[in-house]
């Protein structure tokens, strides 16, 4: 069936980008992998191709589109080639709808030019060791001083992709105590400077999978915060995060259904030129029906996706649709990467093959943006349940 989501721009779009993985990406990946991280000039030559502009306006140095289809098609492009742009994604996808939308005149012609050109690169810290998806619980305190010109910031956070390389992090920090009437308020956004006295980066974190993505410990002490760079209303944050949460879990389930589609290929390459019992994997009825099952949950999660791509450009991507979208797209690709990891054999458990390094990627996908289980429970409510 042909795919209507996409226009003559964005397919412009996703030439320019795969071109660029395969000059800039795949040759070096596996340096990066080892190092745990994308070199920070990396960024320099995103910024470079306009990946960090293209929702920024013109007159900060940006695209000014307004589609988030251009972000679904560089996920679509990594996952194809079996690689990502490191921990870049926070910078675009997380940190940015925030500036755009409660950054004062000031800050944003402060900050959004060398946003662009990756000069700053970003980061978010909400999870703090303890709480995991209960932000209303966070700790951190960042207190205004006597004479109201900065915060005093302390606390510690945790699980902060893009955290070793960041210029500036959006730290959610209470600035005022909860109560028992509302746990969520009193939550404050501080766009913290990374090279401020008393900000330290711990532990880079080893994960299971995203191997290229720097994610860090960060600690605050003392740390002063000039009032100029609170984003939005004291005390709003709360609200302000989970705005943007629908965008962010269409996001994760554009990826899911992307890294279900990269395994499909991945397998059906394999099968074709592994030979066993003197014959192709690819001729056995067992390979044909399993990746015939794949290929028909891959075309299911791509309507989902499609289907809120629309409705997020059109501004009628619900909190309870886009939870649904990476429910489900989530948990198919899971099921789907496993099976053609099987199709692969024991060399599927192989680092050097991509669909290893899929089935890693991918388990984090339940987790991270609100779990399985919180996705359930957001649709379930919605259903009046």
């Amino acid at each position: 069936m042909r795919r209507t989501v996409f226009n003559e721009d964005h397919e412009a779009f996703r030439e320019t980008i795969r071109d660029f993985i395969a000059a800039e990406v795949v040759p070096y990946y596996d340096e990066w992998r080892e190092a745990g991280q994308a070199p920070r000039e990396f960024y320099k030559k995103l910024g470079e191709l306009g990946v960090f502009g293209i929702e920024v306006p013109e007159e900060y140095g940006g695209a000014g589109e307004t589609s988030f289809k251009f972000n679904a098609v560089i996920t679509e492009e990594t996952a194809r080639a079996g690689v990502s742009f490191g921990g870049s994604s926070v910078h675009t996808a997380l940190c940015l709808p925030y500036l755009l939308k409660y950054a004062n005149e000031e800050q944003k012609r402060r900050w959004l030019p060398s946003f662009v050109t990756g000069d700053m690169m970003t980061a978010i810290a909400m999870t703090e060791p303890g709480t995991g998806s209960d932000l209303a619980g966070m700790k951190t305190t960042a207190k205004l001083s006597e004479d109201g010109t900065h915060y005093v910031l302390n606390g510690a956070k945790t699980f902060i992709t893009g955290g070793v390389l960041a210029d500036r992090v959006l730290v959610c920090a209470r600035t005022a105590p909860p109560t028992p009437e509302d746990r969520r308020g009193g939550i404050s956004i501080l766009v913290v400077d990374t090279k401020s006295e008393g900000y330290a980066v711990g532990r880079k974190l080893e994960k299971l999978g995203l191997k290229t993505s720097d994610t860090a410990e960060l600690s605050f002490t003392d740390v002063k915060v000039p009032v100029e760079d609170l984003l939005g209303e004291e005390g709003k944050a709360f609200g302000y995060l989970a705005h943007n949460l629908p965008q962010e879990r269409l996001g994760i389930a554009v990826g899911a259904y992307a890294q279900a589609a990269a395994a499909v290929r991945f397998a059906t390459e394999y099968v074709r030129d592994r030979t066993v019992f003197g014959q192709p994997v690819a001729s056995f009825q067992n390979t044909k029906f399993v990746l015939a099952d794949c290929k028909s949950e891959v075309d299911a999660m791509q309507a989902v996706v499609d289907r809120a791509l629309d409705a997020h450009d059109a501004g009628e991507l619900t909190a309870a649709d886009a939870a649904s979208a990476k429910l489900f797209t989530t948990e198919r690709a899971a099921v789907v990467i496993d099976r053609c990891l099987q199709l692969h054999g024991g060399y599927g458990y192989m680092m050097e093959y991509p669909i290893a390094r899929l089935y890693a990627d991918t388990r984090v996908n339940r987790i991270y943006g609100g779990t399985s289980e919180v996705m359930r429970s957001i649709v379930a409510k919605s259903m009046g349940l």
